[in-house]
């Protein structure tokens, strides 16, 4: 990532919303591995919904980012 001239309006919050997407991040790739070894339609589909809960939490952290900024 390139230094901005500019701080953000709030460092705390910039921080917060980075750490979520990184936890988030890592979390998705554990549940597509579950996916890959699970057996069960039923827990696909419970892995896949919760991987699409962190991805809509990316998509808003992402946002907020850009507002800060």
């Amino acid at each position: 990532m390139s230094e901005r001239l500019l701080p953000s309006d709030d460092p705390v919050a910039e921080q917060v919303l980075e750490w979520t997407i990184q936890r988030d991040s890592a979390d998705i790739r554990q549940l597509m591995q579950w996916v890959e070894r699970s057996d069960g339609r039923k827990e696909r589909l419970t892995l896949l919904a919760r991987a699409a809960e962190l991805m809509e939490e990316i998509r808003y952290a992402m946002q907020r980012l850009d507002d800060l900024r």
